[in-house]
């Protein structure tokens, strides 16, 4: 075991508790920094759980005085693309401006990593639909330029001698802790899986499908689904990497392959047994018909291997999951 610590903001949230309790299984010692806006308390499994602000620059000075932290891995932020776009500066602030006080602090405080939970919405809308780490940049909404902007901020901080850091795009998370422990409890969730999985057991009436005459196989949109405990192992090789001298870098994390809107309807239906109630609705503006990883790298420089690289599999382990939310099971969590 390592005897620093590791500092998780946004680690009671969905991607971060899940990487929370993967750190946990391999002893390492976790302060999890959450405002649990849209985290819960039960999913954090390990570890000792601050409640507070990543932008309140008087705690973050206590937490790294009073703990030898030497990585930092930073989940908080507001994730809603359509919510960005309605009210930009609450994305600026929290995504962007409290990442710099983060930054700032963990800087004077001699940290020594940073994994950053980036975006493949940095990538705006591709000519092509598979994007790797080499193609332009150009976000289309304050959500994914709002993360760019702090992997400009890592970027040039190492370059002054900050940090070294890994920041990893992610494509579409999807699917829970198959074990049931934990799982995505997101209030409002926006994710297609989850929302798919929500009407399956009931909680909500309908799923919709934005845009069925696409230049895909079936219409609709292709995207590249990565299961959520594919994405917590990619984080702990990222530590691993940067614990042994890697040099800093930016990752695509996702399969390097997609499934369309009704194949992950299909899917889900399914797992289920029965139908969806499935909705047709023009496309949305910006919406590309499709949008995978080339997702080689993040295999070659952190040695990661996927582990459940399979629709069915993210599909059943989110439904299970929904489906203890649905029963009001008290070793599942809920918004309010």
């Amino acid at each position: 075991m390592n005897n620093k610590k590791i500092l998780v903001t946004g680690g009671a949230g969905y991607i971060g508790s899940h990487v929370v309790q993967q750190l946990g299984a391999a002893d390492e010692q976790v302060i999890i920094l959450d405002n649990l806006s849209t985290g819960f308390k039960a999913a954090v499994t390990s570890g000792e759980l601050v409640v507070g602000d990543t932008g309140d620059e008087n705690l973050l000075n206590r937490l790294f005085s009073e703990h030898e932290i030497d990585t930092v891995m930073h989940f908080a932020a507001h994730t809603i693309v359509p919510e960005s776009v309605a009210d930009p500066l609450k994305y600026y602030r929290n995504n962007t401006a409290n990442s710099r006080t983060l930054l700032d602090a963990a800087n004077r405080h001699h940290v020594k990593h940073v994994v950053f939970s980036s975006t493949a919405a940095v990538y705006g809308v591709l000519s092509e639909g598979k994007a790797s780490e080499k193609c332009a940049t150009n976000p289309i909404n304050p959500y994914g330029t709002s993360k760019l902007m702090t992997e400009w901020m890592l970027r040039d901080l190492n370059i002054a001698g900050g940090p070294s850091y890994v920041a990893l795009r992610y494509f579409n998370v999807a699917g829970c802790d198959p074990s049931g422990l934990i799982g995505q409890s997101t209030p409002n969730a926006t994710l297609l899986v989850k929302v798919a999985c929500e009407v399956a057991v009931g909680s909500r009436e309908q799923v919709a499908v934005f845009g069925t005459d696409y230049p895909t196989p079936d219409g609709t949109g292709l995207r590249d689904y990565i299961h959520v405990e594919d994405l917590a192992s990619a984080h702990l090789a990222a530590l691993r990497y940067l614990r042994s001298g890697g040099d800093s870098t930016t990752l695509n994390c996702g399969y390097g392959h997609g499934y369309s809107v009704r194949e992950v309807l299909a899917a889900v239906a399914r797992a289920n047994g029965k139908p969806l109630t499935v909705v047709e609705e023009p496309r949305r503006e910006g919406d590309p018909p499709e949008l995978v990883a080339i997702a080689d790298r993040v295999r070659s420089v952190l040695d990661w291997q996927p582990k459940f690289d399979d629709l069915d599999k993210i599909v059943s382990s989110s439904l299970a999951w929904e489906r203890k939310i649905s029963a009001r099971d008290p070793s599942a969590y809920w918004p309010d």
